[in-house]
């Protein structure tokens, strides 16, 4: 079982800045496939950022060139640096886990980008 919890989300000005970080306690944590979602009220979950075990990076259109994801397996971590935030951006954040065809899902955490 591999339980992850996000943090770092809050409230921000339009144009700001945030990074989200989720820790994993998962062994072997360098051999899962590490992903971001983001779901808005009214909307369904939606795929953000993709990053393999290998550090290939993938993005959804929407935040290409904004958002950064890294990980770092000496901490079993995944970040999320978000910049140049939108208010379209507001959403609770997901930290998604994948190993072959094991997923898991943190609780989420709320990021609402307003002024």
């Amino acid at each position: 079982q591999v339980q992850l919890v996000e943090s770092g989300g809050g409230l921000v000005q339009p144009g700001g800045s945030l990074r989200l970080s989720c820790a994993a306690s998962a062994s072997s944590f360098s051999r899962y496939v590490m992903r971001w979602y983001r779901q808005a009220p009214g909307t369904q979950r939606e795929w953000v950022a993709t990053i393999s075990s290998s550090e290939t990076t993938n993005y959804a259109d929407s935040v290409k060139g904004r958002f950064t994801i890294s990980r770092d397996n000496d901490k079993n971590m995944v970040y999320l640096q978000m910049n140049s935030l939108k208010p379209e951006d507001t959403a609770v954040y997901y930290c998604n886990a994948l190993l072959i065809s094991r997923i898991y899902w943190g609780q989420g955490t709320q990021v609402t980008v307003s002024s």
